[in-house]
């Protein structure tokens, strides 16, 4: 064979090669262009001195305080009252602070001003622990007495809200995790959070705060529930095994769980993460900022950056892609809405139950458990942000487990006010 059959051969190998890896949706890891990495000075942490560093990417950055719906229906970052757009909340969520006040964050930049802004009730300074830079420096100084301290007392302590430091080694620029409880819980499932690669780093440092977690009992440390696995079967197993509860619910009695914006433990488990995508490739897609190509940190919807977020893999027009996220995001709201129609009616079912004092009382404890379990995976999707796109099959099956056991649960409670035999 000669020289140019080879290079002929090679060079077609070469490019089927690119077009599998476009086709399968595996993106690159590597940077858009050579930077030269600059130090930030030891133990800075305000992002307005990082950016005299890298101006381009501290520019993207700040068109996170540009407050707009965007090309998202369901998404973008104005801030609205949840409550008052879907009402049913107010009775999922009876007895607790989520349903007196449900407000919509505005996302990263406002962090601090929307966690001081909430009414619902801080239990701790745990509260604190996502909201900014300073928190991991904190927690190396106090120990687990962080997690124990009042949320006002180390209110003064916070300047800046979700920023570089929170992501970015100061000397490497490398991506580095900052927040224990994330390392701790890859370590509960056997993963060593040393061995990440790029790409899983680039969803990581995203997954340290976009997940769901509760404080534990008497000490309010973060925990990540992932002994069990990440999924929301294991999650509500783990959390029914430790018979841990945030509230009970005055009408039923119920010991219920809240969910916390899982996006990570759904994202993880997705054909996007399959294939190889992280969290970066979509949210902060390669642009051009000033004189440089950078991955963009204006943290926003990729329905407003199709062209970067989508289109380098998947090659329809915008408007197609546009129409099939919608449309996925469509069919989950709507079985989203039917999920909570079933719980609702469980609770009414469950509150009539707790009120009959001939009512059974081990049907009834079963009819509660249910109407646990159905809420968490109710809330499993809908306090995920995405509508379901992070992972559309598996928020369809949640949400269909949601009504069924919701069912189950008001059926339970009705047998339970039955005459007995």
């Amino acid at each position: 064979m000669n020289k140019k059959v080879l290079l002929f051969t090679g060079a077609a190998v070469l490019v089927l090669a690119l077009g599998l890896a476009i086709g399968y949706g595996i993106k690159p890891s590597a940077p858009a262009a050579n930077m030269t990495v600059k130090s930030i000075p030891e133990g800075e942490l305000n992002p307005e001195v990082w950016g005299k560093y890298y101006p381009d990417q501290y520019a993207s950055y700040l068109k996170n305080k540009e407050m707009t719906q965007g090309n998202s229906k369901y998404g973008g970052s104005a801030k609205f009252d949840r409550l008052e757009r879907d009402p049913m909340l107010k009775t999922l969520f009876s007895g607790y602070g989520f349903g007196q006040d449900y407000t919509k964050d505005r996302g990263h930049i406002y962090a601090i001003q929307d966690v001081l802004d909430t009414k619902r009730k801080k239990p701790s300074a745990s509260c604190w622990t996502c909201k900014g830079p300073e928190v991991p420096g904190l927690i190396n100084q106090m120990g687990d007495a962080y997690y124990t301290a009042s949320f006002d007392s180390l209110k003064d302590k916070m300047h800046y809200s979700v920023s570089c430091a929170d992501c970015h080694d100061p000397k490497t620029m490398d991506l580095k995790i900052t927040r224990p409880a994330f390392i701790e819980g890859l370590k509960a499932m056997g993963k060593d959070p040393n061995q990440l690669t790029r790409q899983e780093m680039r969803s990581a440092v995203c997954g340290q705060c976009h997940v769901t977690y509760y404080f534990a009992p008497k000490t309010n440390k973060v925990i990540f529930p992932w002994a069990n696995g990440m999924n929301v079967d294991q999650i509500s197993k783990y959390e029914n095994d430790q018979k841990f509860s945030d509230w009970t619910m005055p009408d039923t009695k119920t010991p219920m769980a809240k969910v916390r914006h899982p996006e990570y433990e759904m994202f993880s488990s997705s054909v996007h993460a399959a294939n190889g995508v992280s969290c970066a490739d979509c949210h902060m897609p390669y642009v051009k900022e000033g004189q440089s190509k950078i991955s963009s940190h204006h943290w926003e919807s990729p329905l407003n950056t199709i062209s970067q977020s989508c289109q380098s893999c998947h090659k329809q027009s915008e408007d197609y892609l546009k129409k099939q996220v919608i449309d996925v995001q469509d069919k989950t709201n709507q079985t989203q809405m039917a999920a909570e129609k079933s719980i609702v009616a469980a609770i009414d079912a469950i509150k009539k139950a707790t009120n009959d004092p001939k009512a059974d009382p081990k049907l009834l404890e079963e009819a509660r458990q249910l109407h646990r379990d159905a809420s968490f995976r109710w809330d499993f999707v809908a306090s995920e942000n995405s509508t379901g796109f992070h992972n559309p099959t598996e928020a369809l099956r949640v949400l269909g487990e949601a009504i069924d056991l919701g069912h189950q649960a008001e059926m339970k409670a009705t047998q339970a006010m039955s005459p007995k035999q």
